[in-house]
């Protein structure tokens, strides 16, 4: 990974021209390609077989998004806790969860990373950090900041990096949550991957405030705005970040400017913006960039390239495979993973 510059954000909270000209090596940029190209062809498949019907409920799709995950993923390191909203397929195959039970718990089948209990909004993987997707919209922030609380109460030296969507600021445990993180100079990292839209209702539309990011400047939280479609970019405030939390003087507040090519679930056709929207951002694809960057340095061949490319997609249909040949849960399991306290009144027994 690169070694990159740890000084204290600009007063103004901006990334600077020279902070974004940190020179990444040939591992970082074939890292960043595997596991976006494993988040795009998963989040296709997944995608296909909703419309099959074979995936129930609700599922909300990272296309397009991907540099916002594994660009923090090479700046972070093991033993960091990493948490989001509903949209939390992809970010997991950044820290190297296996598809396997992510799809199967999509599938609603008991081999699922949660039991087939959780389904598309609550994946959970304990064993790499991924701390959970949340339905509430908001609900995980405050939960960002408890996470945090047990780091730097148990010393571990470890970060938590809280993802939100652009909606979920309007919520007033955002604000509550910035408030106690700052004064409680908690080692949390608070990202708002803004694609632009929330459920469907542009940010212009929702907010006075359309910089998202200087909503941290009320509580003197170190804030700024990020390119959420290039990994550099990514990595480098995303590292910034974890500096100081780890040195103890608090959280940061990012705004990743991202965007998704698909609507806000699977049931949003996405009508309320243009093509030549849609398009312009394509032409900034994360995956295309850092492919872009591989091919000019040399780092692998087109031919190379179509090799992992070719071995993501059979990992994903093994996956599915692995989905469709597992069995759903047993009535019983119902019963099990289920808090209750030992008085409470009305307890099946």
């Amino acid at each position: 990974m690169a070694t990159i510059e740890t000084s204290k954000p600009k007063s103004n909270g901006k990334v600077s021209k020279a902070d974004l000209k940190t020179e990444f090596g040939k591992e970082t940029y074939m890292f960043w390609y595997e596991k976006m190209v494993l988040m795009r062809k998963f989040e296709e498949k997944a995608g296909q077989l909703y419309g099959q019907q074979k995936i129930k409920g609700f599922c909300h799709l990272y296309i397009g998004q991907e540099a916002c995950a594994a660009g923090a993923a090479s700046a972070l390191r093991f033993g960091d806790k990493y948490l989001t909203s509903y949209r939390d397929h992809a970010i997991p195959f950044a820290l190297g969860t296996d598809p396997k039970p992510v799809m199967a718990e999509l599938f609603a089948k008991s081999t699922g990373i949660s039991k087939g209990k959780g389904g598309s909004m609550h994946i959970f993987d304990k064993s790499v950090g991924f701390m959970g997707g949340h339905g509430i919209v908001g609900g995980q922030i405050p939960l960002g900041a408890g996470i945090a609380f047990a780091e730097k109460y148990n010393e571990t030296g470890n970060v938590c990096i809280c993802y939100m969507g652009d909606g979920a600021v309007r919520q007033g445990a955002f604000h509550e949550t910035l408030n106690m993180a700052m004064l409680w100079k908690l080692p949390v990292i608070f990202v708002i991957e803004n694609n632009g839209y929330a459920m469907g209702t542009s940010v212009a539309r929702t907010s006075n405030v359309r910089e998202l990011y200087t909503l941290g400047e009320s509580y003197d939280i170190p804030s700024e705005p990020v390119d959420g479609m290039r990994c550099e970019d990514v990595h480098v405030a995303v590292a910034r970040a974890a500096d100081r939390a780890r040195k103890g003087d608090g959280p940061t507040l990012l705004e990743f400017r991202t965007y998704r090519y698909r609507g806000h679930s699977m049931s949003d056709p996405a009508k309320y913006r243009s093509k030549e929207e849609l398009e312009a951002y394509k032409a900034q694809d994360p995956i295309d960039q850092v492919k872009a960057v591989i091919l000019s340095k040399k780092y692998a061949t087109e031919a190379e390239l179509e090799i992992i490319d070719e071995k993501i997609k059979v990992q994903v249909q093994e996956s599915v495979d692995f989905a469709e040949n597992s069995p759903y849960p047993e009535v019983a399991e119902a019963y099990k993973d289920v808090y209750a306290e030992p008085n409470y009144p009305f307890i099946l027994e």
